[in-house]
C-alpha cells in the first residue's frame, strides 16, 4: 500500500507514537520511512519577565541544531529496533507545517505520519497545531496519532 512514509518528529511522546505507528506500516509493505524533524524557530526575539527585569531569550542556533540531531538519530534507532529497514533521516529549517509539506513533496511520500500534539508553541494553540495546518494543505495522506 505504501512505498514511502515521512514521519515529522520533536522528540514528544506523540512523536514516538507517530514514529511507531509509521515502522508498523512500512514494514507490511517494505516501505521506506524518511524521519524529519524541524526545529521550531521563534519568529522574533522574545523576553522574558522575571521579577522586575526583563531577560532576552536569545535563539541558540547551535544549541538547536545539536538538540535536533539528538532527536533524529534517536528516533532512527529507535526505528531500526522498530524493524524499519529503509530508513532515511532529513532535518528542515522554517515553519514547521511548510517544511514538513515541502519535504513530504519533495521526497514524493504516500503518507504524513505526525503526531497531533507536540513540543510547539502556544501560538500553535491559538493559531492553529502543525498537524492541523499539514492536514489541510499536504499533498498526500496524512495520519495523526494521538
Amino acid at each position: 500500500m505504501y512505498k514511502s512514509l515521512l514521519v515529522a518528529v520533536d522528540g514528544s511522546e506523540h512523536g514516538r507514537k507517530a514514529l511507531i505507528l509509521a515502522c508498523h506500516l512500512a514494514r507490511q509493505d517494505d516501505a521506506a520511512v524518511h524521519i524529519l524533524h524541524v526545529p521550531e524557530v521563534l519568529p522574533h526575539e522574545a523576553t522574558l519577565i522575571w521579577g522586575i527585569g526583563a531577560v532576552t531569550i536569545k535563539d541558540e542556533r547551535k544549541e538547536m541544531d545539536e538538540a535536533g540531531k539528538k532527536i533524529i538519530a534517536g528516533a532512527e534507532a529507535e526505528a531500526r529496533k522498530l524493524g524499519a529497514t529503509h530508513v532515511q533521516t532529513h532535518i528542515a529549517r522554517g515553519e514547521p507545517a511548510r517544511a514538513i509539506m515541502q519535504q513530504a513533496k519533495t521526497l514524493g511520500v504516500d503518507v504524513i505520519v505526525m503526531g497531533c500534539r507536540g513540543l510547539g508553541d502556544l501560538a500553535g494553540l491559538v493559531m492553529g497545531s502543525v498537524s492541523h495546518k499539514v492536514s489541510h494543505g499536504a499533498g498526500c495522506g496524512v495520519i495523526t496519532v494521538r
